[in-house]
């Protein structure tokens, strides 16, 4: 199998036993709890109502009625589909993490999907861009890894607030917005995720990381350019500013890491050599996507 197809058998296969495991621990879904305080005609009882001209009569209580001579009937919770919106980071800041980041976004829509659950998938640079509109069902998995497979990075910058904000003009139904990503926003990603906070969706963060990122490495004269503006300057590196660089970096992912703390968003880390089914199962044995 090509280690990049995500359509491979091979692939779709291990992507199959992450959904087993899925219903497994989590009752098939990737939210801990989606029961909704409306009731109406599910499966788990959770109250009683009068009667009244026009409701089912197959929901008459007969034993209440016959111990109490008064008519009731029963209500139940509603476990209602969940909307699953999976935001991946398209930018040019991702190419050596863009492979993992696809991975993980299959496996969490592959089992959104067996779940019947309602899946949406956007790439996100200085613009949203639709990978798979909100679909649903085991025949939308192939339309959804083809259009995965052939995502390409894009854009001259990140702007995750732009973007939010573009996501929540087309989605007003509120859900589960995972979004994966190195989280390297130039602009910072606190007003992003208040942003999709405030309109009641539940967040999620899975950090990508790679190593390379996270150190300088290297010494004297250089010529830098932004891979996502082009933006090119001359520096010098001494170990004093190699240094510098990695206390900003590590400052940085713990100023994520503290914002998601605080918002009770849940946050998953990882780098781009760790096998991708590793960490879809660390989060789902966690109890699935939740803060």
């Amino acid at each position: 199998m090509s280690d990049h197809s995500l359509t491979d058998p091979a692939f779709i296969k291990r992507l199959e036993s992450l959904y087993l495991l899925a219903r497994r621990v989590l009752g098939g879904t990737l939210q801990a709890d989606r029961k909704s305080s409306k009731k109406g005609a599910g499966i788990t009882f959770a109250d009683y109502a009068e009667y009244t001209f026009g409701d089912d009569y197959r929901a008459i209580d007969w034993r209440v009625f016959a111990k109490f001579d008064q008519l009731v009937i029963k209500l139940f919770e509603l476990e209602e589909d969940a909307t699953v919106y999976l935001l991946l980071d398209g930018s040019r800041s991702m190419e050596t993490k863009y492979l993992q980041a696809k991975k993980l976004l299959a496996a969490l829509g592959y089992i959104g999907l067996n779940c019947l659950d309602r899946v949406a998938v956007y790439s996100l640079a200085d613009k949203l861009e639709p990978l798979l509109e909100p679909s649903r069902g085991r025949a939308k998995v192939l339309p959804f890894l083809r259009s995965l497979e052939e995502a390409q990075t894009f854009g001259e910058d990140t702007d995750f607030s732009s973007c939010a904000r573009t996501f929540q003009a087309r989605h007003q139904k509120k859900g589960m917005v995972m979004v994966v990503s190195d989280f390297l926003f130039p602009g910072g990603f606190d007003e992003g995720l208040k942003f999709l906070q405030w309109h009641g969706h539940d967040v999620f963060c899975l950090q990508v990381h790679d190593e390379s990122d996270l150190s300088c490495d290297w010494k004297g004269d250089v010529q830098i350019e932004c891979v996502e503006t082009g933006r090119s300057e001359n520096i010098t590196v001494t170990p004093k500013e190699a240094e510098a660089y990695a206390k900003a970096m590590e400052e940085w992912n713990e100023s994520l890491r503290k914002e998601c703390a605080k918002r009770g968003i849940g946050l998953g880390v990882t780098d781009n050599k760790t096998p991708f089914d590793e960490v879809i199962q660390g989060i789902l044995r966690r109890g699935g996507l939740a803060g």
